[in-house]
């Protein structure tokens, strides 16, 4: 099917959810595309997506198979549910009719040597059934019926223009390993899609694609039972809408006079302090308060399982359960390695810009980094771009961040993140005479005045409570707290 991107330009969608994004709507008309990949990468069944798509829109399509005999293709389509019966087949693989007889056939036009010719073959099936899009699975195997390499390449040229000369659509796919390099069939193409399998996933990435930009970077690609999907990487450039800045209230009043009047809405914060302090409560006391309001919040949860999360909330009296039943709460536990920081920035998208979240709370930057496969070796680099997203969306944004000493001197951020956060509020466990007592304090608002004082903190059955300053408390961030008049 042709369709018009947002640029005018018309397009030969891909059939592949995602794909069309990369591309700008997907491939362009009478183009050819190499598809590369090592055995296994699923280069026949992205061909097969691309068949399908036509049909659904009574065009005409061609698979000139050269390696896996037809029946082969025909079963692994309708595994994965592909209704192709209307696709032709040219079986030029070695158990097809072409091989059967006693001729040996080349790849040179039949004028030029005594043996027949494949060219000639499909030049004959495509002049017969003049098809939308044609497949050549694998147009690296022409390479061996070829005397040289130069004919090689001539005669696949010819062939890559005869087809777009007809009015078709081309994808190609080539066997890519080391042994076997394709360099010369990229410089003939006008698109290359590269296909990976990894150990941890599945990647596509765009190499080359004439006449139009494209999105950048290893996607995810995930084969299930459907077929293929892609989950693009965030590009938070292409995500912005108007909004207008107010204040977040927490519900806690002395919480609130710490931040001027609360958050900010459409900044990211950051809740950052040792384990068991209280920064997933304090987080989730936000959405308590904006759940009240009829606003919708998620929470993407790295560290703790559901009934841990539930009972301690419900304990304090933030009430998820209801939250959730009434829709104005999503919590999403994120398992070790069940997401690619692809599709967990897709979740985050989903419930943004189609459930109409307003608050999104990624509850711990260190499970953030360990547990998403596809993580940049700067891990800090997805979650900049999670937190642009947000920004971009007038989202708030939370996120805690565990530093790793209970007591002694205090550090905000272990991991250098303060650059990307608008606030920082920091949660610290003191020992005053024997007992551990917690406060909370503001150390950076970007956007507003701030309260630059501590507060005793308490999480109780009620919820939180912060009390009044304590200024008479000195050196809580250093690690060493007195009090001026010994806590009378």
């Amino acid at each position: 099917m042709s369709k018009t991107n947002n640029k005018g330009q018309e397009r030969v969608v891909t059939g592949i959810p995602g794909v069309d994004d990369i591309l700008g709507g997907g491939y362009l008309p009478e183009s050819a595309t190499l598809v590369r990949g090592e055995p296994g990468s699923g280069k026949s069944i992205f061909s097969l997506h691309f068949l399908a798509a036509g049909l659904d829109t009574d065009e005409t399509g061609l698979y000139i198979n050269l390696g896996e005999p037809e029946d082969y293709i025909r079963d692994t389509a309708r595994h994965f549910g592909f209704a192709i019966d209307a696709i032709e087949f040219l079986n030029l693989s070695a158990s097809g009719d072409q091989f059967q007889g006693e001729e040996t056939y080349t790849l040179f036009e039949s004028g030029e040597v005594e043996t027949p010719s494949l060219v000639e073959s499909i030049r004959a099936e495509i002049q017969e059934i003049n098809p939308d899009r044609v497949v050549v699975d694998p147009v690296t195997e022409f390479r061996y019926l070829a005397p040289d390499e130069h004919q090689f390449r001539s005669q696949i040229l010819g062939l890559i223009n005869f087809l777009k000369s007809e009015g078709a659509t081309v994808l190609l796919t080539s066997q890519a390993a080391a042994s076997m390099p394709d360099d010369d069939l990229q410089f003939l193409v006008d698109a290359v899609i590269n296909v990976k399998a990894e150990a941890d996933r599945r990647t596509i990435h765009v190499s080359k694609f004439r006449g139009s930009s494209v999105r950048s970077g290893h996607h995810t690609l995930r084969i299930t039972d459907d077929g293929m999907r892609v989950w693009p990487r965030l590009d938070p450039n292409r995500h912005e809408r108007e909004h207008n800045s107010t204040k977040l209230s927490s519900g806690v009043p002395a919480l609130d006079s710490l931040l001027s009047g609360g958050l900010t809405t459409g900044t990211i914060t950051f809740l950052s302090g040792p384990t068991g302090v209280g920064k997933t409560t304090t987080g989730l006391q936000f959405m308590k308060e904006a759940a009240g309001r009829g606003q919708r919040s998620v929470l993407y949860s790295f560290e703790e399982d559901h009934n841990t999360l539930f009972e301690r909330a419900e304990a304090v009296n933030i009430p998820v359960t209801e939250m959730i039943d009434r829709g104005t709460l999503n919590v999403e536990v994120i398992g070790p390695e069940e997401l690619t920081v692809d599709e967990f920035t897709h979740h985050i998208r989903s419930e943004v810009e189609d459930k109409d979240a307003e608050i999104v709370m990624i509850d711990g930057t260190s499970g953030f980094e360990q547990s998403l496969r596809g993580v940049d070796e700067d891990p800090m680099r997805d979650l900049v771009k999670v937190g642009r997203y947000l920004r971009n969306m007038g989202v708030t944004g939370l996120v805690t961040n565990e530093v790793h000493n209970i007591t002694g001197e205090f550090r905000a951020t272990d991991q250098g993140m303060s650059y990307l956060a608008d606030s920082i509020v920091v949660l610290r466990h003191v020992e005053y005479k024997g007992s551990l007592r917690k406060v909370i304090g503001v150390l950076k608002m970007r956007t507003s005045q701030y309260e630059n004082q501590l507060r005793e903190l308490e999480i109780t059955e009620h919820g939180l409570r912060v009390g009044d300053s304590l200024p008479e408390l000195r050196g809580i961030l250093t690690g060493t707290p007195t009090w001026d008049d010994d806590g009378d």
